[in-house]
């Protein structure tokens, strides 16, 4: 455990080895929670804001769709198959 000195105004230098555990750069956020007697300090994770719709989230480096365009029209049409009612199959080599 590491310990350092509180100056006048209650700021205190993380030690070097902490910093690179958390990953804490200058600038980062940090949060601190007091848990009983004893404080801990913890990298703040930022509160992002929900977007009100997900235009614009996807990044497309192809040409646009223009806005008329069908997506149903990219579906082939499966093949229609004869229905053979039941009991009347075909037997081979008979007469029709």
């Amino acid at each position: 455990m590491e310990t350092t000195t509180m100056t006048s105004k209650g700021q205190v230098t993380i030690p070097k080895s902490v910093r690179q555990q958390l990953g804490l750069r200058q600038g980062a956020k940090v949060a601190f929670v007091v848990e009983g007697d004893h404080a801990v300090l913890r990298p703040a994770v930022p509160v992002r804001a929900l977007p009100k719709s997900g235009f614009g989230m996807v990044k497309v480096s192809g040409p646009a769709v223009p806005p008329d365009f069908d997506v149903a029209s990219l579906l082939k049409p499966e093949p229609v198959k004869p229905v053979t009612p039941v009991g009347k199959a075909s037997k081979p080599g008979a007469r029709k």
